[in-house]
């Protein structure tokens, strides 16, 4: 880096650092913030997992009177059974004046049918639209096939004939995961808030250093000291890329510490995200600051004013997070020409080292060479686009 370079960079960040509030929301608001919430968000999610699991599921049971045994049934299985007598239309006007109410209703032949060895039918009412009701209605479908295939098993044994004969083949499944992997399906936007956090570091920067001066009219002497246009637009890419490595180690720190918070272990899971994954997760994303400086001064280069590039860079910002969308979608996995795609690369290389199982040597090359090469380019074009006359009136 050449002097005058570093004397802008310095120059930038110093000014940067003065604004109390920009500093709130580049190193403290997204860094620190950011990851926490997304922990609690986690944590809710798990405990709601959990008292799902426990919690007691209600049923409505309509002419219960014909079928006492199945009733039994539904409460030795850990329903809880309310009786209650109406017919198809009072079912439903329960339904539409109730949350979450799942319905039973016993036709008048049940007890016939089912007496005789003939299909026996229950009728199960639910709001399909009702998250609860289609949970609670999961649950007792669970309890009745349960019933279904125990009486089934006895009505074999009754003629003779050993209940296995219906199950020919048993699948008796085989987990193979690891902790750590099982961990990663569930944290898998976590590379996502890294990447974003890291460009709102220095998003203010770039606008201010840029659309910022050009607003306040401070641009066109900084533009008539003795150095060139490229060197001192370099200064403040440098500037920009020091705020977002600032808040890159920042948010890695905050999301290895508020990791710990979460009792993944209740789940057969792990989080690997100790100091040694942290830090290997901070060099791999570090180039990627190189990128969002760049990518981000070439856009404000185009505004007019600060307001305008807020708006326009606050549009940028999710450019880089749509390969990673599309790799959610489509199941990308991670292939050595996918590693030459910046931000994609860098969150196959952070969901690697959380899984335990690090990518070759080489793809991790190709990571930082693709993402260097973008970074340097867009350098180079906004280094460029400085030398033209018009960027003083915008």
């Amino acid at each position: 880096m050449s002097a005058v370079m570093r004397i802008v960079m310095l120059k930038e960040l110093r000014e940067s650092l003065r604004d109390r509030r920009t500093l709130l929301t580049s190193l403290v608001l997204g860094p620190v913030f950011a990851p926490l919430f997304f922990i609690l968000v986690l944590k809710l999610a798990l405990a709601r997992s959990v008292a799902v699991q426990d919690e007691a599921v209600p049923v409505t049971v309509a002419n219960a009177a014909a079928a006492p045994n199945f009733v039994q049934a539904l409460r030795e299985s850990g329903l809880t059974v309310t009786l209650r007598d109406g017919d198809d239309a009072g079912i439903r006007s329960w339904i539409s004046g109730s949350d979450g109410l799942v319905v039973l209703r016993v036709p008048g032949d049940f007890g016939d049918r089912f007496s005789s060895g003939e299909p026996a039918v229950i009728l199960l009412y639910a709001d399909g639209a009702n998250a609860q009701a289609e949970r609670y209605a999961a649950r007792v479908q669970q309890a009745i096939a349960s019933y279904a295939a125990t009486i089934a098993g006895l009505r074999l044994q009754a003629r003779g004939i050993s209940p296995a004969v219906v199950q020919p083949i048993v699948v008796d499944s085989v987990d193979v995961s690891t902790p750590s992997a099982r961990a990663t399906l569930l944290l898998g936007m976590l590379s996502y808030v890294i990447l974003v956090v890291t460009l709102l570091g220095g998003l203010y920067l770039a606008i201010d250093a840029t659309a910022g001066e050009r607003e306040r009219g401070s641009l066109e002497a900084l533009l008539t000291v003795p150095a060139t246009r490229e060197q001192l637009i370099r200064g403040k890419i440098a500037a920009s890329a020091a705020m977002m490595s600032a808040a890159l180690a920042l948010v890695t720190i905050a999301t290895a510490v508020a990791l710990r918070q979460v009792p993944l272990e209740t789940f057969g899971m792990s989080a690997n995200f100790g100091p040694d994954v942290a830090w290997r997760v901070f060099l791999a994303v570090l180039p990627f600051a190189l990128v969002g400086a760049s990518l981000l001064t070439v856009v404000a280069s185009f505004t007019r004013s600060y307001k305008e590039a807020q708006s326009w860079l606050g549009v940028v910002m999710l450019v880089p997070t749509v390969p990673i969308a599309i790799a959610g979608v489509l199941d990308l996995q991670p292939q050595a020409p996918l590693m030459l795609v910046p931000s994609l690369s860098q969150h196959f290389v952070i969901q690697s080292l959380m899984r335990g199982d690090p990518l070759p040597a080489a793809w991790i090359a190709l990571s930082v060479a693709g993402t260097l090469a973008l970074g340097l380019l867009l350098a180079w074009v906004a280094g460029n686009l400085y030398r033209r006359e018009a960027i003083l009136g915008g």
